[in-house]
């Protein structure tokens, strides 16, 4: 019996990069994109309204980010497989990622095979992680090994970290995570405490050097 196309919603804030992306995974057997989004709360709702298999989503996109966009999509009850897709390696996020649901996690650098792969493995049920990707968190766990000043923060104190680098106005990320604009600042400062910096400018800084956030996506 012929197995049912794989549905897939790609979530990535450049265009180019989910055209590309569809062309090239509508052409490999038994896959069809179903959906795109560019941001994180486009990408909730979608998968929420499409129900796909799986989502291939980027873990730096807008609004929400891609962390807590994966923590709604696996917690929002449907059976549904969460690839993320990362342009830097980092020994923090896919250990923050899996934890909050993703069954997939790949460098932006592999290619449409190793992308074909991971959606069909965690289709199955079972995880994939890219070599480049196991390796630096094998590498991190290691004694002497580079500790991320990140890796201390809290799921959330690391998601308002993420917005709060990216740019976003206290306003906004309170609206984006339906906290007080109140608690939203009194993160804020926590995260000074805890990363020795002070300003939002200098915490950008940091974040952008320890490759959690992208240059493309600073204001």
């Amino acid at each position: 019996m012929e197995q049912p196309d794989i549905r897939i919603l790609l979530v990535d804030h450049q265009e180019m990069v989910r055209c590309g992306l569809q062309r090239l995974l509508n052409d490999m057997p038994q896959m069809c994109v179903v959906g795109e989004a560019c941001n994180g709360e486009e990408a909730v709702q979608l998968s929420r309204r499409l129900k796909p298999d799986v989502v291939l989503i980027d873990v730096q996109i807008p609004g929400i980010g891609g962390l807590e966009a994966t923590r709604r999509i696996s917690r929002g009850g449907a059976d549904i497989r969460i690839v993320v897709m990362a342009s830097q390696i980092d020994d923090l996020f896919p250990i923050r990622l899996l934890d909050a649901g993703a069954a997939g996690y790949l460098s932006k650098n592999c290619g449409i095979e190793e992308i074909s792969d991971a959606i069909c493995v965690v289709n199955r049920g079972e995880r994939y992680i890219s070599a480049d990707i196991a390796r630096q968190m094998a590498l991190s766990t290691l004694p002497g090994g580079e500790q991320s000043p990140f890796g201390r923060l809290s799921q959330r104190e690391l998601q308002v970290m993420l917005m709060v680098a990216q740019g976003q106005s206290i306003h906004d990320i309170s609206g984006h995570l339906c906290l007080s604009s109140k608690t939203i600042s009194t993160y804020r400062y926590r995260l000074y405490e805890k990363l020795g910096v002070g300003n939002d400018v200098e915490l950008a800084r940091l974040a952008i050097r320890h490759g959690i956030v992208g240059i493309a996506l600073q204001p």
